[in-house]
């Protein structure tokens, strides 16, 4: 235990035990906290990737499905980061996973990237396309 998880701060004493878990107390803040806390951390990039493929108009769902992180997980990232995605009822994003080749045969295709916006990440070791198209009336 080398820091306050609040405030960062390194003066904190004892304050008990909680399920046999060492308990302190900040002096700084005033914050309690335990040691080792259970469960799993998930890496930043997962959530950089899951807001970014949100912001570009994707369901929790659909970003769920995609790089198998919980729904729930996503949206909890999403209000503890504000994240306002804009809301636009003339376009609406295709997406799809391709490797390396495929992309290059894909952008090969004038008529794949005419008349619409398009963006690619990377995911692991494929990329992800998205494509904003019009509704078409």
């Amino acid at each position: 235990m080398d820091a306050c998880p609040n405030c960062q701060s390194d003066t904190f004493i004892k304050a008990g035990i909680i399920k046999n878990r060492q308990r302190y107390k900040c002096k700084s803040c005033g914050y309690f906290f335990t040691t080792g806390k259970l469960g799993k951390r998930i890496d930043d990039y997962y959530v950089n990737k899951a807001l970014q493929l949100y912001l570009e108009g994707l369901t929790y769902r659909e970003i769920e499905r995609i790089l198998g992180v919980s729904h729930v997980s996503i949206m909890n990232w999403v209000r503890k980061y504000n994240i306002k995605r804009p809301y636009n009822t003339a376009y609406h994003p295709t997406y799809r996973i391709l490797n390396h080749s495929e992309l290059r045969d894909y952008f090969q295709k004038t008529s794949n990237i005419k008349g619409a916006g398009v963006l690619v990440t990377e995911l692991g070791d494929k990329f992800m396309l998205i494509k904003w198209e019009r509704f078409r009336e």
